[in-house]
């Protein structure tokens, strides 16, 4: 089509570019508007890695290690809401599993968490499992769980940059590098 389009003259193609240009105009935000601001992202560092080792192991050996989990990114989106002072934001995190030595069978849930937070307020968090299931011969695969819906309040004041969604593993007192050790 580009050839063809080159041989128009510059009258034919100018009709052509004026047609499409409504369609264009439909795009983004209306004249005179910005998109609206979107929250930060941030991965938890201490939430980031997640190894599981044996139950009965006394201790941290490769050998007894049965995963390693580790957030590689996180994306998302954010488009004015029903009403003017909602933000819909979509957000999707994205997580490489390597199965380690110890591990019985093929599939296991990893928990995940996404929390809204405002400063240093935590204001709603979602944990939910990531099932993972490694094909024959495969020992490493990068997956999302899926999209997390959230719906911000915002102001004229407070714009969805006020706030940071923040991701990581739900990690348990014995998994978390401050906790206890076995």
């Amino acid at each position: 089509m580009t050839a063809r389009l080159s041989n128009l003259g510059w009258a034919p193609r100018a009709a052509l570019l004026a047609t499409f240009l409504p369609v264009l105009a439909e795009c983004g935000p209306s004249r005179n508007e910005f998109p609206p601001a979107c929250p930060g992202t941030a991965i938890i560092g201490n939430a980031a890695d997640l190894n599981v080792y044996r139950p009965d192991s006394p201790g941290r050996d490769l050998t007894d290690l049965v995963l390693h989990a580790r957030i590689v990114g996180m994306r998302g989106s954010c488009t004015e809401g029903d009403r003017s002072n909602r933000l819909a934001v979509t957000v999707s995190v994205l997580a490489e599993l390597t199965r380690g030595p110890a591990m019985q069978g093929r599939e296991t849930d990893v928990p995940i968490f996404v929390a809204v937070v405002e400063g240093d307020n935590i204001l709603d968090k979602y944990v939910y499992l990531m099932h993972a299931s490694f094909p024959s011969n495969v020992d490493r695969v990068t997956l999302t769980p899926g999209e997390t819906s959230i719906v911000l309040p915002v102001t004229g004041a407070r714009s969805g940059a006020a706030y940071t969604i923040v991701a990581g593993f739900q990690l348990t007192p014995s998994q978390t590098p401050t906790g206890p050790r076995s």
